[in-house]
């Protein structure tokens, strides 16, 4: 899309930064609107649609989530799926820009900025939008792997993807399961329709039916406005439920009375809505376990698991370390602006030898790290740093404890503390969501 013809919304709280983009922006688009309150922006996107929305990493308002561009990122892609949005960030927060580019963000551009470079990122975003086709394996999308195990895996995808069949994803955190899902979703009749992803282990027990069913404008003390629910948002589409097995089973109890009725019942409402959706769930547990232990409803299970799909640990697809390895570094160093990178003999012994008990997200991570930090065009072993299981290796001697829950515990205690405390970066280190670690910190009664 030229960039004439497009409407941009740019919203940051520093009144500078609105009027010069305005200004540089004004003859080159079609229109430019400007807001300082994010809190303004729903209002904004049901009045207007914008070909591109420029959004500031952080806030002062009373959204206190430490990463308030993430939280409105996320409102705008509930509201608009396929919005096209760059991030604006300081150098800082480099890593939370990093994130925002997994939870849908098209692009992130580093205050202060050359105006050129900003006028490059806003023209390759609203190519990528008029040629979808080549954000493919920018967005994550393509699968890479030619292990036996992730062969096996690509042929069970391609067989069920064209079915509206339920698909229940397992395998341990970092291993794609998203990815798994999306493809899923490309492969079937429904990919021109929505694909709408809910994290289930971030949703509170007072958010679970608001964010899944939606509600009416008064409803309840909050209800200011009515809200559409993921079920409705997915309709004709594909639903991605990501930790199922963390709900309780009242939340259980609830999901299972829509997917048996195939009706949504936003609350304060007194009549349901028929929904027609492919669900598609995933779990790092064993939810027949969980079922044993009555914490996990079997009829439940029946009703999400027509197919059941197990995306192996990094550590058993043999081959594909190296493979990852040198498609993260081409996507990082262009980029980064960084000259093409190969890996030294040495560094790719270092990688293959390594488990990975991050999986693949804690390979994205190192490479990409090294990426940044490499001052060479060869990584060399120095230039590769893992999750500090790594280390605990080359400090262990004979008399150390190898008890595998005393190392993780000790682990996670390192990670906390190199951290002061906050649990969202000790959980990136570790290749873990919030969620589990959490569930380890219980666990370990830390």
């Amino acid at each position: 899309m030229n960039i004439k013809n497009a409407s941009i919304l740019i919203i940051d709280d520093d009144p500078d930064i609105l009027t010069a983009v305005r200004l540089l922006l004004k003859t080159e688009s079609k229109e430019v609107f400007v807001e300082k309150n994010p809190e303004q922006i729903l209002q904004l996107l049901g009045k207007h649609f914008f070909d591109l929305i420029l959004l500031d990493m952080n806030f002062k308002t009373t959204i206190q989530t430490g990463n308030e561009g993430i939280y409105w990122l996320r409102k705008i892609k509930a509201l608009q799926a396929d919005a096209f949005v760059i991030m604006i960030t300081a150098y800082g927060d480099i890593d939370l820009a990093v994130r925002s580019l997994k939870e849908g963000a098209s692009d992130f551009i580093i205050k202060p900025w050359h105006n050129e470079k900003l006028l490059s990122a806003i023209k390759e975003a609203l190519d990528k939008k008029s040629n979808p086709k080549t954000t493919k394996s920018l967005t994550g999308v393509q699968i890479i792997g030619q292990s036996e195990a992730m062969k096996n895996l690509l042929t069970k995808m391609e067989k069920i993807a064209p079915t509206d069949a339920n698909v229940l994803i397992l395998g341990e955190n970092g291993t794609g399961k998203d990815l798994i899902a999306q493809a899923i979703h490309e492969k079937s009749l429904r990919k021109q329709q929505p694909f709408v992803k809910v994290d289930l282990g971030a949703l509170t027990e007072s958010l679970f039916e608001t964010e899944l069913f939606g509600h009416k404008k008064g409803a309840f003390t909050d209800a200011r406005e009515e809200r559409i629910g993921r079920f409705e948002h997915a309709h004709k589409g594909t639903l991605f439920l990501d930790e199922i097995g963390n709900i309780s089973l009242t939340q259980q109890a609830k999901l299972l009375t829509v997917l048996q009725n195939r009706m949504v019942t936003r609350i304060g409402a007194n009549e349901g809505m028929p929904i027609d959706i492919r669900l598609i769930c995933a779990t790092n547990l064993s939810l027949g376990e969980l079922a044993n232990e009555n914490r996990f409803r079997k009829d439940l299970i029946y009703r999400i698991n027509t197919i059941e799909l197990f995306v192996p640990p990094l550590r058993e697809r043999d081959g594909d370390i190296l493979l990852l390895a040198q498609h993260y570094a081409r996507i990082y160093a262009e980029k980064y602006l960084k000259p093409t990178i190969s890996f030294d003999k040495k560094a790719v012994e270092k990688l293959v030898a390594y488990p990975f008990p991050g999986n693949v997200r804690e390979l994205q991570y190192a490479i990409e790290r090294a990426i940044i930090m490499a001052d060479h065009d060869v990584l060399l072993p120095e230039d590769l740093l893992f999750s500090p299981i790594e280390s605990m290796k080359s400090n262990s001697s004979e008399n150390a404890d190898l008890n595998l829950s005393n190392v993780e515990r000790s682990v996670i205690l390192k990670v906390i503390e190199k951290h002061q405390g906050n649990i969202s970066k000790a959980a990136r280190e570790l290749g873990l969501t919030r969620t589990a670690l959490y569930r380890r910190l219980n666990k370990y009664d830390i």
